[in-house]
């Protein structure tokens, strides 16, 4: 008899320990987006537009899963241009919302990978095509 109720209960912990297993620590992406132009924009008035922190909400970045098909998260740099997000251990690439080919944005997407209580860091730089 005790050995039904043994047998039992380690057929109840087996889908405990799985489900424990899936829900790993969460690690971090963190960086810094930084916005190229080869020269500022001349305005009519012959006054360049100063860059301000408020462009960094133009360029939403986001994070795709490792084959680039999926969207898994989209990201606002503040208005220092830093980023930080809280992912799921695995593997991503980071992009620009609005790349070429379909966009207007210059940027290479950047593949990073996520550890449980650790942080990757992943700087972005683009090139807004201002020319």
């Amino acid at each position: 008899m005790r050995l039904k109720y043994l047998s039992l209960a380690c057929l109840c912990l087996i889908p405990i320990c799985c489900s424990a297993s899936d829900n790993a620590a969460l690690g971090f992406l963190e960086g810094h987006l930084r916005i190229h132009a080869v020269k500022d924009v001349e305005l009519a008035e012959g006054n360049p537009p100063k860059f301000s922190s408020g462009n960094y909400a133009e360029y939403p970045l986001i994070i795709l899963s490792q084959d680039g098909k999926k969207q898994i998260a989209r990201i606002t740099a503040d208005e220092n241009g830093n980023y930080r997000l809280a992912l799921p251990p695995g593997d991503y690439i980071l992009d620009v919302q609005g790349r070429l080919p379909k966009g207007h944005v210059r940027a290479k997407p950047q593949r990073f990978t996520i550890t449980s209580n650790q942080i990757a860091g992943v700087d972005m730089d683009i090139d807004t095509g201002i020319r």
